[in-house]
């Protein structure tokens, strides 16, 4: 300790503070508790016993009467439809975005900035204005798509089960579709030009060069873009708080909303903390997936 202490006098050991900070405040306000969530899935816990330590323990119970409700699965298919519909929105539009500013022309800088609007936004406000659009007797999606001529009646985004779900979606890849565009474009900026110009020498196309040079040079960055888009969407609550609270029916519900649900609406805390459980899981496998395409393209 003496050691230390003089080593942060002498301003040597200012690195070891640098890092034990962070650590400590990530142990004390991540760590404990995700460990304290985790614990509380083994237990039988209620709004009585959830101050007390008079909580019995009931092992894998809690999972067991989890996954046999019935309605697990469609909130679990609800999830899988919004995470991948989600992902792959953002992503197509993002990589057209990209692709889009990687050109050069007057006020690119400018136009591209104006997207990052919608990723700084707070998602309370995002569904605030989503909410306005998706409104079914004057909201401006169903103006757009009458004047188009693909619809012939107005369909009630938020109320309808067959598009409630949908309505979040629609707004889930509006709000992360510039995230995805941002870095796609880092990744398209990092590739050599001497390729493409090498490849047009060579009589290839537009689209033999993308899928030659552009995307095989991109895999590490599309591994990042697409882990980051999981991680983000499995956490997105605010959409759906704001458009349409799971409702109705439990048509959008997901499991990152149905968690709280259960937690403090029901004060079904141990449920709740299995369902949260379950989807921390998902979550760092997710991240072990970014870590692992990070180190890949640092490698490479």
């Amino acid at each position: 300790m003496s050691r230390l202490l003089s080593s942060l006098r002498d301003g040597k050991g200012f690195d070891i503070v640098l890092v034990a900070v962070p650590l400590l405040f990530l142990v004390v306000l991540s760590g404990l508790p995700l460990l304290y969530n985790v614990v509380m899935s083994f237990q039988e816990v209620d709004l009585f016993s959830l101050g007390t330590l008079n909580r019995p323990w009931v092992g894998f119970d809690n999972y067991v009467t989890v996954f046999s409700q019935p309605e697990t699965w469609p909130i679990l298919r609800n999830t899988a439809v919004f995470v991948c519909a989600s992902i792959a929105g953002q992503f197509v539009l993002g990589f057209g975005l990209a692709l889009f500013f990687s050109l050069k022309f007057p006020g690119a800088a400018y136009m591209r900035g104006l997207f990052l609007v919608s990723w700084v936004m707070p998602g309370l406000v995002v569904g605030a204005i989503w909410n306005w659009i998706l409104a079914g007797d004057f909201g401006v999606l169903n103006y757009v798509l009458k004047s188009l001529g693909f619809i012939s009646e107005s369909i009630f985004w938020r109320s309808d089960t067959n598009w409630s779900l949908w309505a979040v979606i629609i707004a889930n890849i509006w709000l992360g579709t510039a995230f995805n565009m941002i870095l796609l474009s880092v990744g398209l900026a990092s590739i050599p030009k001497d390729l493409y110009e090498a490849a047009a020498l060579d009589g290839a196309t537009g689209w033999q060069r993308f899928w030659t040079i552009t995307l095989p040079m991109m895999r590490a960055t599309i591994g990042a873009v697409v882990s980051l888009g999981l991680i983000f969407t499995l956490q997105q609550f605010d959409l759906f708080a704001s458009i349409t609270s799971g409702g109705p029916a439990n048509s959008s519900n997901v499991a990152q909303y149905w968690a709280w649900e259960l937690s403090f609406r029901q004060y079904d805390f141990a449920h709740g903390a299995t369902v949260s459980v379950v989807m921390i899981a998902v979550v760092m496998l997710a991240a072990i997936v970014y870590v692992r395409s990070t180190k890949h393209e640092v490698r490479g």
